[in-house]
C-alpha cells in the first residue's frame, strides 16, 4: 500500500497508458537524409550567384555546340559586297540593330545601301569579308571550349596521377617529381608557345593544346599531392592497406572519392585559364590561324576596326568576359558547396 502524506487526490487515469499518436514518436523531427552529391547540390542551388553562372555556361555550351543546327550560316562563307554590315534583326527597330547606321549625321539603311534583299539579315553583322559574325561567334567559342576542355583533360590525368604517386611513394620519388615540377613552373607559358610553334608545322589547335598540357598540369598535381599526404595516414587508409588492398587499388577506392572535391574546383579554374591563353595566343598571331575562327582571333580582328565599326570587337570580347567570369564564379561557388564546414 502507497501512502499519500499530503492527502493529493489521485485519480486512476493519471496511470493510463499514452496514445501512440500522442507519445514521444509525434514529437521527433524527421528530415530526409541526403547523400554527399545532394548535400553538394543543395548547396550549390542556394548560393545563386554560381547557379546562376551554371545556367550561363549551359546555355553557351548550348550555343557553341548546338547552335549551328538552329542558325544555318556558314561561319566560312564570303559575301565581299556584304562586308561590314550592322547588326539587323527582323522585326526589331531599334538604332543599332535594325541594320541603320549613322552617315554624316543622316540614318542610312546599310543593307538597301549593299543592295541587299529583305529576306537578306544578319543578327550580329558581318565582318571585313562578308562573314555572318554570329555565326563566327558560335564556332569560335566551341573551337576556343574544345581546346580548353581538351587541355584541360589531359592536365587533369597527368596531374592527378602523378601527384597521387608522389604524395603515395614519397622518397626519391616524390623529390624527382617536384624538382620536375618546379623546373616547368619557371618556365613562361608564352616561351613554351613558340617552342611548340616551332616543333610543329602549322601553329594551331595541336600546338597550343601541346603548350597547355605541358605547363598547367602543374598545379593540379601540387594539389592532389597535398590531399594524399594528408589522407595516406588515415585510419581508412591504413586499414585497406592492412587487409592487403593494392596501391592501384587504394588509389581508385579511397583516394579518388576524397579528391574529388579538389580535382572538380581546380578543373573549374583551369578551363577559364586555358580559354584566355589560347584566346591570347590567338590574338597576337601564333595560335589559331585563318580561316579558322577563335575568340582570339574575332577580338583581333574586330580591333583593326573597333574605331568605325566596335560592335565587331565587342561581341566577341563580351562572350569571352561572360565565360572567364561564370568559369570562375561557378568554380568559387562549388568550392563554398564542398565544404562541409560552409554556413548554407
Amino acid at each position: 500500500m502507497v501512502e499519500n502524506p499530503n492527502n493529493i487526490e489521485i485519480n486512476p487515469g493519471d496511470f493510463a497508458p499514452l496514445d501512440k499518436q500522442a507519445g514521444p514518436d509525434k514529437e521527433k523531427i524527421a528530415a530526409p537524409s541526403l547523400t554527399f552529391g545532394q548535400d553538394v547540390w543543395r548547396r550549390l542551388k542556394a548560393n545563386k550567384t554560381a547557379f546562376v553562372s551554371f545556367i550561363v555556361l549551359l546555355l553557351l555550351f548550348l550555343m557553341a555546340f548546338g547552335g549551328q543546327a538552329l542558325y544555318h550560316h556558314d561561319p566560312n562563307a564570303q559575301a565581299p559586297k556584304y562586308a561590314n554590315l550592322p547588326p539587323k534583326i527582323p522585326g526589331v527597330n531599334i538604332h543599332g540593330l535594325n541594320g541603320h547606321i549613322t552617315q554624316s549625321g543622316q540614318d542610312v539603311d546599310a543593307y538597301k545601301q549593299a543592295g541587299a534583299s529583305s529576306s537578306v539579315h544578319y543578327v550580329l553583322g558581318t565582318d571585313y569579308l562578308g562573314r555572318d559574325l554570329l555565326a563566327r561567334i558560335m564556332y569560335g567559342t566551341r573551337i576556343s571550349l574544345e581546346i580548353a576542355l581538351i587541355a584541360t583533360l589531359i592536365d587533369l590525368t597527368i596531374g592527378v596521377g602523378l601527384g597521387i604517386l608522389s604524395g603515395w611513394k614519397g622518397g626519391r620519388v616524390d623529390i624527382f617529381i617536384q624538382r620536375i615540377i618546379e623546373i616547368l613552373s619557371s618556365i613562361p607559358s608564352l616561351v613554351v608557345m613558340v617552342l611548340m610553334a616551332t616543333a610543329f608545322t602549322k601553329t594551331g589547335m595541336a600546338s597550343i593544346i601541346a603548350a597547355l598540357a605541358l605547363i598547367n598540369w602543374t598545379t593540379m598535381a601540387r594539389l592532389t599531392r597535398a590531399q594524399t599526404l594528408q589522407l595516406k595516414n588515415q585510419d581508412f587508409i591504413l586499414a585497406a592497406r592492412t587487409l592487403g588492398e593494392s596501391a592501384p587499388k587504394i588509389a581508385w577506392k579511397h583516394l579518388l572519392p576524397n579528391l574529388s572535391s579538389v580535382i572538380i574546383i581546380q578543373t573549374m579554374f583551369t578551363i577559364p585559364n586555358a580559354i584566355f591563353f589560347e584566346a591570347f595566343l590567338s590574338y597576337i598571331g601564333i595560335g589559331i590561324s585563318s580561316p579558322q575562327a577563335s575568340l582570339g582571333t574575332l577580338i583581333s580582328d574586330g580591333q583593326k576596326n573597333f574605331q568605325f565599326l566596335p560592335y565587331q570587337m565587342w561581341y566577341p570580347a563580351a562572350v569571352l568576359i561572360i565565360l572567364m567570369l561564370a568559369f570562375n564564379l561557378l568554380g568559387d561557388g562549388l568550392r563554398d558547396a564542398f565544404d562541409p564546414k560552409s554556413k548554407r
